[in-house]
């Protein structure tokens, strides 16, 4: 028997069972039916209502054409599944490349403001970094000194401080002056011009805790280099050392009283200080060398550096002013 015949034949078998002893299947006894029906009660032995058994041929009573309708519809169903994820990835992909375009367009139109705040704001003037000593002096070529450029640094510092004869006593005359180095001597060249009579000068002074030869420099490295550089000048006179690096003033007190010194080279600071505590005086000096044409690494002079020149003005004060107004002492610009 083919697939539709058997469906037929279940169905009229359910349909005679339900015509013939419907209100009585629940209390059937397989006797009282015919060969027929008999044999197929074995389906319903587990039904307790007849009713779900009229469902069930209800449900029977479905064409095959219908079931084959179903099944062509469940492959379709499955295709729309399958194809969802396939769409909501494209839909995730698009919006995900939309709001890249947003943003990318949101940056653009950030920068486009700012580049106009930019145009549209004054330019800031450059504050001009003020000129300092070495830059002045970088630029400039270096001259020589002279009397009047010392006796201006007096004028400008005593101004304030003294009157107008005050300043005038303390103007030197061009007697009191020496002459000046062009930028072209040695020290020991320089010193050989301007005391011919060196040997016998320092053979005749014989005055302790007092010089001959002054040099007055910025440092005490400045110091040091210009003792080396006094060997082929000072022959047989002995040199000191006056600044205040690494040296007491105790002991250079002790060396000058000691024994006979004839030429010092030192600082303005401590050379002020010895004075003050008569650990050195003025008596035997006539030369006062200024170290003047030097310049340091920042291309500073000694008068160029402030520290330096106010105890230099106030080493002039104690006596050296007078000294030189007295023809006793002379000064040389270096």
């Amino acid at each position: 028997m083919t697939n539709t015949s058997v469906s037929s034949h279940k169905r009229c078998c359910i349909n005679c069972v339900l015509q013939e002893c419907g209100p009585l299947l629940p209390n059937v006894v397989s006797s009282e039916l015919s060969p027929h029906h008999r044999s197929h009660l074995v389906l319903y032995r587990g039904v307790r209502d007849w009713r779900s058994c009229r469902r069930y041929s209800d449900a029977t009573d479905l064409s095959e054409e219908d079931v084959d309708t179903k099944q062509e519809k469940q492959p379709t169903e499955n295709t729309k599944t399958q194809t969802k994820p396939e769409k909501r990835k494209r839909v995730t992909e698009k919006t995900a490349k939309a709001k890249k375009k947003n943003k990318r367009e949101e940056e653009c139109i950030i920068q486009k403001e700012t580049e106009s705040k930019e145009s549209t704001k004054p330019a800031r003037k450059r504050k001009k970094k003020k000129k300092t000593i070495t830059d002045v002096l970088a630029s400039s070529d270096p001259k020589p000194g002279c009397p009047a450029d010392l006796q201006n640094t007096v004028a400008q510092y005593f101004s304030d401080k003294r009157s107008v004869i005050e300043l005038e006593e303390l103007q030197l005359q061009d007697s009191c002056f020496l002459s000046s180095n062009d930028l072209t001597h040695s020290l020991s060249s320089y010193l050989k011009q301007i005391c011919p009579k060196w040997a016998k000068l320092h053979k005749q002074h014989t005055e302790k805790n007092s010089v001959v030869l002054l040099i007055v420099c910025s440092s005490a490295l400045r110091t040091i280099e210009l003792i080396k550089q006094l060997t082929t000048f000072k022959g047989e006179a002995k040199t000191i050392k006056l600044f205040a690096k690494h040296i007491k003033m105790e002991e250079q007190v002790k060396l000058l009283q000691k024994g006979i010194t004839h030429i010092g080279v030192g600082t303005p600071g401590r050379i002020g200080a010895l004075i003050e505590k008569e650990g050195l005086n003025l008596r035997g000096l006539r030369y006062l060398v200024l170290d003047w044409n030097w310049r340091d690494q920042k291309l500073r002079r000694m008068m160029d550096i402030p520290e330096v020149k106010v105890d230099f003005l106030k080493l002039l004060e104690r006596g050296i002013l007078k000294d030189c107004k007295a023809d006793q002492i002379k000064i040389g610009l270096f």
